[in-house]
């Protein structure tokens, strides 16, 4: 448990905030992802580098002007000071930002709930996993927003049940369209960070999109890759970081299976906007799901016609149900799929108020996830480089 004149034994969440002041997306995004279900209350924030922006960030969301911080160092100092001071902070900031933020905060007490990918390299997201172990109070979330769809818990429920037998084929796939031009010359924030290696990593669309694909192929099969061949390219004339990625893949042997796997991600695809597609197929049956049609999940047991799965509808189970906060046929998507993250870490932040852990069902990606993430970028970026050399992870 974390200890100090900070805890609180019940009501919101004291939440605080590093990036995602004006102008950028992802933090709009998790502030609403935060209030969904009123488990969190926005009070404090260094949310820009630049102080003055990060000023008028804060007043534009109505905090108070002395909890609006020029630095995450000043903050997590401040804050772990106060009697009212955050609990808990969300990362909201380029990758380069990622670890040293969570440092910051994980030595001063205070529970950390950070955007994907982890880290600039493996080696900076295991230093993170080695203090996490030191520090096991503090309870550390990665927001890989798609494992938080209720179809997806249904999927993964599905086959922990063995309903499709042994898992013989995984396939993923991500397209996008937003830099099938230099988007990023233009002074277009999201593109400008996404394709800077200083601030984005060794992958450019493998660590935007390609983590998502790739841990959702993961989490849901419950597979991990033992060795890949990549093919990593950039398209796009003058980017520094590649725009388009096909990964072969071959996962670690369960049930005397060794599946196999294929992950296409793509940011220079025409016509496609945030296409994540699932395929699952095993020696019982396959599963079929669509980020863009999220409430269904396609499930045909092998000899029989398909069946349609739908959320909150017949056949959709408890793990499913978790998850859902409206009735059949009323879509939920993309920020319920964030907000169930928050609300699953927001579980396990207030069982660490009285030193316990959460129920059984609460899972949310963590620290675990961020370093396998890490290792598949890197793996990528070697085979790659090696023509496509087979590299294990």
């Amino acid at each position: 448990m974390v200890t100090g004149t900070r805890e609180k034994k019940t009501g919101r969440i004291r939440l605080g905030m590093v990036g995602g002041g004006q102008g950028a997306f992802i933090g709009a995004v998790h502030r609403l992802a935060a209030r969904m279900d009123d488990e969190y209350e926005l009070v404090a924030g260094a949310l820009s580098a630049d102080p003055k922006k990060a000023a008028a960030s804060a007043a534009d969301l109505g905090l108070d002007p002395a909890r609006s911080y020029g630095s995450f160092e000043e903050m997590a100092k401040a804050e772990a000071k106060r009697a009212d001071g955050i609990e808990a902070v969300a990362i909201v900031t380029p990758n380069h930002v990622h670890v040293p933020a969570a440092k910051a905060f994980i030595n001063a007490g205070i529970h950390v709930i950070c955007d994907k990918p982890l880290a600039l390299s493996l080696k900076e997201a295991k230093s993170l996993e080695a203090l996490l172990a030191k520090r096991k109070e503090v309870i550390f979330a990665l927001t890989h927003n798609y494992s938080g769809y209720p179809m997806i818990r249904h999927a993964k429920q599905m086959i922990a049940a063995g309903e499709l037998g042994d898992i013989r084929v995984v396939q993923g796939e991500y397209p996008q369209d937003w830099l099938t031009t230099a988007l990023e010359q233009t002074g277009q924030k999201q593109a400008a960070w996404r394709t800077d290696p200083k601030r984005s990593g060794a992958g450019g669309c493998v660590g935007d999109i390609g983590t998502h694909t790739y841990q959702l192929m993961c989490d849901v099969s419950g597979l991990s890759a033992a060795e890949l061949s990549a093919d990593l390219t950039t398209f796009v004339k003058g980017r520094a970081l590649d725009d388009n990625v096909n990964v072969m893949l071959r996962f670690k042997p369960k049930g005397g299976t060794v599946a196999k796997g294929m992950l296409w991600a793509s940011q220079v695809a025409p016509g496609n906007e945030n296409g994540l597609k699932l395929r699952i197929y095993g020696t019982k049956g396959g599963l079929e799901w669509k980020q863009e049609d999220p409430n269904y999940l396609w499930y045909t047991p092998f000899g029989e016609p398909k069946r349609l799965i739908t959320r909150g509808g017949a056949g959709s189970g408890a793990a499913a149900g978790r998850m859902t906060r409206v009735p059949p046929g009323h879509p939920e998507g993309y920020l319920e799929g964030f907000a169930n993250i928050y609300a699953e870490a927001a579980r396990a932040i207030k069982a660490a108020r009285t030193g316990k852990k959460p129920d059984k069902d609460v899972t949310f990606p963590g620290i675990a996830d961020g370093v396998v993430g890490m290792a598949f970028i890197e793996a990528c970026v070697k085979s790659s480089k090696a023509n496509g050399k087979w590299t294990k992870l």
